[in-house]
C-alpha cells in the first residue's frame, strides 16, 4: 500500500530542544512535547531520527515524547543504521532490535543505512547489509529503506545501479550547496532523480546558518518580501523541487517549528524572481563564510580528544559575521565563551592530535584539523590568554 505523506515537512531529531546548550543530552522534554502536538495538529505527520543523535538520545526521546502519546498510524516514523559505529556484522541484529525497543515500536515507516560511503559500503557488502534489509522489509519491520549520504554523486550512481531495490534517497541539499565544489548537491539530486528515487532532504538550512545570513543577502530578501522568514527562502528552495518527498529540519526553538509550518502549511514554490535573489545571495554569503560547518558533531564523536570542534568553529563563524575582521571586544568575548568550554571539561583546539579522524565522517569534508590550528587556536585560543583562557588541564 502506497505510504500517505501528506505535507512535505519533517520534524527531524538531530537538533531537538535542549536546556543546556553545551550537553546534547539534556533534552527539554516539556518543549519536544509541546512542538510534536502542534506539529501534529498542524496536519503533519513525518519524524526522522538515529541511533546516534543526542549522544544516542533522540530516538529514546521520540518514543517518549510521540510514540506514547500518539496512535501508531497517525505518524511515519524514520531511524537509521548506524554502520559506521558498528564492530561486525552481528551489531547489525542487534542495533535494530535495540532501536525498536528506544522508539517502542513494533515497526519503522523507514529505515536507512546512516552516511553511507565508500568504506561503509565495503562493510555492507562484507556483511551482506543489503539481504539483512531486504529480509527486515519482507518480515514487516519496515515499510522502504533507503540511503543517507554525504558522498560524491559517482558514488551514489554506483550504490543505486547495483541495488535497485533502494526506496528512496536522504541527501544534503541546499542553496549553498547546490553548486558547491565539495558538496555538489545538485548533481547527487539529479543522481536520484535519474534512478526515480524519491528525495528526503536534510540541512535544507544548512544547521541554521542559511537563516543568519550576511545583511546584504537579508536586505535583498526582506526588500522582496518583508512578511517571510529568511529561513523560509531557504526551505523553498528545496520544497520547490521535483522529486523531493520531505523536507527534514532539526528545530531546537519553538520559533522555528512555528515558522516553517508557516511555510509548509500552503507551500509556494520560488517564482523566477526569487530564484534569481537566491543566486546574488549565493555569491555574497560565500564571499562571507569562514567555516561552512553544519553543527552535525559527527566529527565530536570521533575526537580522541573530547575537543568540541563544532562549537570553537560557531564561536569562529560568530566572530567573522560579527565584525568581519577581528575587532578587540570580539575577540575577547569568543576567547571568554572559549575558556567556558574548557572549563568543563572540553579539550582545548591546541589539543588536535592531527589524526584527523574527524575528517573521515565530516559530512562536509571539512579540513577540520587545518581549521582547528590556523582559526581556533590562532585567533581565538591565542588570544590573551593570561587573561581570558582559563587554565586547561
Amino acid at each position: 500500500m502506497a505510504i500517505e505523506f501528506g505535507k512535505r515537512f519533517g520534524f527531524g531529531g538531530l537538533r531537538l530542544p535542549i536546556f543546556d546548550p553545551t550537553n546534547q543530552k539534556d533534552i527539554d522534554y516539556g518543549t519536544l512535547i509541546k512542538m510534536i502536538d502542534i506539529f501534529m495538529e498542524n496536519g503533519f505527520s513525518y519524524f526522522d531520527t538515529s541511533y546516534i543523535y543526542h549522544g544516542g538520545l533522540s530516538e529514546e526521546a521520540f518514543g517518549n515524547a510521540l510514540v506514547d502519546r500518539f496512535p501508531r498510524d497517525s505518524f511515519l516514523l524514520s531511524t537509521k543504521m548506524p554502520i559506521k559505529f558498528m564492530k561486525n556484522k552481528e551489531d547489525m541484529e542487534t542495533i535494530f532490535e535495540e532501536q525498536l525497543k528506544k522508539c517502542h515500536v513494533d515497526y519503522f515507516d523507514f529505515y536507512l543505512i546512516h552516511s553511507i560511503g565508500k568504506e561503509t559500503y565495503e562493510n555492507c557488502k562484507e556483511w551482506d547489509t543489503f539481504e539483512f534489509l531486504k529480509q527486515k522489509r519482507a518480515a514487516g519491520k519496515f515499510r522502504e529503506f533507503g540511503v543517507s549520504l554525504h558522498d560524491s554523486p559517482e558514488f551514489l550512481d554506483l550504490i543505486l545501479t547495483e541495488h535497485p531495490e533502494i526506496d528512496f534517497v536522504v541527501e544534503q541539499l541546499n542553496y549553498i550547496d547546490w553548486v558547491n565544489p565539495a558538496i555538489r548537491s545538485k548533481e547527487i539530486y539529479e543522481v536520484a532523480v535519474k534512478h526515480n528515487k524519491p528525495i528526503v532532504v536534510m540541512e535544507a538550512c544548512k544547521g541554521g546558518t542559511l537563516a543568519e545570513i550576511p545583511d546584504e543577502a537579508k536586505k535583498l530578501m526582506t526588500d522582496y518580501n518583508p512578511n517571510v522568514s529568511i529561513a523560509s527562502w531557504a526551505y523553498r528552495f528545496v520544497g520547490s523541487l521535483p522529486g523531493v518527498r520531505v523536507v527534514l529540519a532539526g528545530m531546537p526553538k519553538m520559533e522555528f517549528l512555528l515558522d516553517n509550518i508557516k511555510t509548509f502549511e500552503n507551500f509556494k514554490p520560488l517564482n523566477d524572481d526569487e530564484y534569481k535573489i537566491i543566486d546574488q545571495a549565493v555569491e555574497i554569503i560565500n564571499s562571507n563564510s569562514a567555516i561552512p560547518c553544519t553543527v552535525c558533531r559527527y566529527c565530536e564523536s570521533e575526537c580522541p580528544n573530547n575537543i568540541a570542534i563544532a562549537d570553537y568553529f560557531a564561536l569562529y563563524n560568530d566572530l567573522k559575521r560579527l565584525e568581519k575582521s577581528s575587532s578587540e571586544n570580539e575577540v575577547m568575548t569568543q576567547a571568554f565563551y572559549y575558556g567556558n568550554f574548557l572549563e568543563q571539561g572540553r579539550g582545548a583546539a591546541s589539543d588536535c592530535i592531527n589524526c584527523k579522524k574527524c575528517e573521515k565522517v565530516c559530512p562536509q569534508h571539512l579540513s577540520i584539523t587545518d581549521y582547528l590550528r590556523d582559526n581556533i587556536v590562532a585567533v581565538i585560543e591565542n588570544y590573551n590568554p593570561e587573561a581570558q583562557i582559563k587554565s586547561h588541564y
